[in-house]
């Protein structure tokens, strides 16, 4: 069984004793046997006068993009960093007074929309300078350490979704993206990274004998982590995501979509790993709610060899060419932001939406990223911190 960076820091909690620690956690923050850290670091002996929660809450008790306020009580003081603005995200100088080490715990799925990494980024910039630690408890990550897919991030299309300059699937550990921000970002901060033991760059979640714990409300399996750095695009679509079924990113449609047209023309593209089903569902909250909608079932068939951006974005090219004027991009606020396209936040850059409107073949899309995948590959080996 892998031992996480908690499991390494509670085998010799005296170095941590006598400080003044802020904790940014949530549910996953466990031990093996499932105690949340922060009642485990208070039986040690450890002050913890401060915990921060990242986008969902402590307990992930919100949906995506709702503020956290009410929050269950659990003996400390609690901030959210994940409020009704953009400025919610990044901590007051206030609640840095008095601390001088902050440790992050949380579980990453291993894509750069996942918000919890991109919360861990903006509290580095937020204390550098200041007589601050920041210590990560490294963690899995659920794809493992060896793939990478998707385009790098364009800085113009930053947003809390597209913080990394890194691919879609960046194949880090939160640790290792921690050393790589703080160099890209030449910040002055103590930066503190307790590594697992047990894991390797290879391995997946499923092999790492640690327990799947939801670390958002729509992230309930390894199965979703796995399709999700493709499937998360549709967040940037009038097509359902799968949000309000109990299998969220695995199912996606809408009430145009025909489900048989659309699997058959999803198998026409060749790509490998994957069995599309035809079927319908009805979501029973976020788009479409309480209706009977046409769509899809994703079935990753072999793992090695399937990848979840370009099936994510075979799919959009397939829906836009079989319902045009239907299927929309959609515009307005997505994470704080309202002058960029949702789905181009997420992608990065704008040229694989534009691509997609104007009709270019499939293959020639999917290969646009695959420089990036390349230089990304190499340069990201300086901050491993594990070996395949």
């Amino acid at each position: 069984m892998v031992a996480t960076g908690l499991d390494m820091l509670l085998s010799n909690t005296e170095r941590i004793k006598k400080r003044n620690i802020g904790l940014i956690v949530n549910q996953t923050s466990v031990t093996t046997d499932l105690s949340y850290s922060w009642h485990v670091l208070k039986e040690r002996g450890v002050y913890v006068k401060r915990i921060f929660s990242p986008e969902h809450g402590l307990f992930a008790t919100e949906q995506d993009q709702i503020a956290v306020s009410d929050q269950p009580a659990h003996g400390s003081e609690l901030v959210s960093l994940y409020g009704n603005t953009a400025g919610t995200l990044i901590p007051d100088s206030a609640v840095l007074d008095h601390l001088d080490l902050v440790i992050f715990d949380i579980q990453d799925v291993g894509s750069r929309y996942y918000t919890y990494i991109n919360t861990l980024a903006l509290f580095m910039e937020a204390v550098a300078g200041r007589d601050i630690e920041i210590m990560v408890l490294d963690r899995p990550n659920p794809l493992g350490g060896e793939i990478v897919e998707g385009p790098l991030l364009d800085e113009a299309y930053g947003s809390f979704v597209g913080v990394f300059p890194a691919p879609v699937r960046h194949g880090m550990t939160a640790g290792e993206l921690a050393f790589f921000y703080r160099d890209i970002k030449k910040l002055d901060l103590n930066l503190t990274v307790i590594p697992m033991e047990g894991w390797h760059r290879s391995m997946l979640f499923p092999e790492t004998g640690l327990f799947w714990l939801p670390p958002s409300p729509n992230m309930p399996t390894f199965a979703t982590a796995e399709v999700y750095p493709g499937m998360c695009l549709f967040e940037g679509l009038n097509v359902s995501e799968g949000r309000g079924s109990t299998t969220p990113f695995q199912l996606s449609g809408a009430p145009f979509i025909h489900p048989f047209e659309l699997a058959e023309r999803c198998r026409s593209y060749g790509l490998e790993g994957v069995l599309f089903r035809p079927l319908w569902f009805k979501p029973t909250f976020h788009k479409y709610c309480g209706e009977v909608i046409g769509g899809l079932w994703q079935q990753v068939t072999d793992r090695s060899r399937y990848r979840s951006f370009a099936t994510g974005v075979a799919m959009t090219a397939a829906i836009h060419e079989l319902y045009p004027g239907q299927m929309q991009f959609l515009r307005g606020v997505y994470e704080f932001n309202d002058t960029i396209p949702a789905f181009d936040l997420l992608a990065g850059n704008s040229h694989i939406r534009t691509a997609i409107e104007r009709g270019a073949d499939v293959a020639s899309i999917l290969s646009l990223w695959h420089h990036d995948e390349v230089e990304f590959l190499g340069r990201k080996q300086q901050y491993h911190l594990y070996h395949s």
